[in-house]
């Protein structure tokens, strides 16, 4: 647990310094990805940023050793309210109160996913068999380049309402995704004791090259969607549909089976079909903003 909290912190402290370092560059995009990795990398505070959610990730493996996927994902989302909370504090973003309301949900869901975990009777899973993790990883990845193409290409469209993000919050949350299962499969191959065989073991499993696709993938797009729309939506939308696509393909692929008690079934089943809904019906387009009155012109 204590390792969770400190990848909340390292993510969303990570993903504030970006957003901030973004907004003081030059308009970035996905058509042109070497002028955005100069841009970036140009730039200390994005570094430090990307720093800051790499270490995030170095303490998800320590995560996914001791915790069963579900239950890791739970504490994951719990971020959400330090996000809100920096976000306010350090980028002057605000949150309409439809917005409140669904964060409030998601956070509601993922805490009766936490509610249906049992120590005594789930199990960490160390493998999973790689034809039915590329069956699922694949699809999700295709789906995720696709979806984020639509989102652009809409984003080009003239007289449209500002976008929320939300679309583009989904399709990043999709190659996280598939991240984070790599980061499971890989956490199981660790042996601090034997550093080389473990190197060797993870080099012959598709994880690093999952992870070397979707990091480079995730930079991109992440950065053009996190530069144009305000991080308390894109990011816990983001973080929304990681959580859920770990907790149910990655219990499905890792072979860590539900619950055997009807409450707690009831329960983690309930929290996905909740935080699900909540992500269709989440606002996709900005309040436009009102034009300025014409000023009055003085009689003599």
């Amino acid at each position: 647990m204590a390792a969770a909290l400190l990848a909340n912190i390292l993510y969303s402290g990570g993903f504030v310094l970006e957003k901030r370092a973004l907004a003081g560059l030059p308009r970035v995009t996905v058509r042109e990805p070497a002028r955005l990795l100069r841009l970036v990398l140009g730039s200390p505070l994005w570094i430090a940023g990307s720093l800051a959610l790499a270490s995030g990730f170095a303490a998800q493996l320590v995560v996914y050793r001791t915790l069963p996927i579900a239950a890791a994902q739970g504490l994951f989302v719990s971020g959400l309210v330090l996000l809100v909370l920096l976000s306010a504090r350090l980028l002057g973003e605000e949150t309409s109160g439809r917005e409140r309301y669904a964060l409030a949900a998601i956070l509601a869901a993922l805490l009766m996913v936490v509610l249906s975990l049992d120590e005594g009777t789930d199990t960490v899973s160390r493998a999973a068999p790689y034809p039915l993790l590329l069956l699922l990883a694949v699809p999700s990845l295709a789906a995720g380049l696709w979806l984020y193409r639509c989102a652009e290409r809409r984003a080009l469209r003239r007289h449209r309402l500002p976008s929320t993000g939300v679309e583009y919050g989904v399709a990043v949350g999709l190659l996280y995704g598939v991240s984070s299962l790599s980061i499971k499969g890989v956490s199981g191959y660790w042996t601090p004791t034997d550093p080389l065989g473990t190197l060797t073991a993870v080099l012959r499993s598709p994880y690093p090259y999952l992870l070397l696709f979707t990091g480079a993938f995730g930079l991109v797009l992440s950065q053009a969607a996190l530069q144009r729309c305000r991080a308390t939506l894109i990011v816990p939308v983001c973080t929304t549909v990681t959580c859920l696509y770990t907790a149910v393909l990655g219990t499905l692929s890792f072979g860590e089976a539900l619950p055997d008690d009807p409450l707690r079934l009831a329960l983690r089943l309930s929290g996905t079909a909740l935080a699900v809904a909540v992500l269709l019906t989440m606002p996709k387009h900005d309040t436009a903003p009102r034009p300025a009155p014409a000023p009055k012109e003085l009689t003599p």
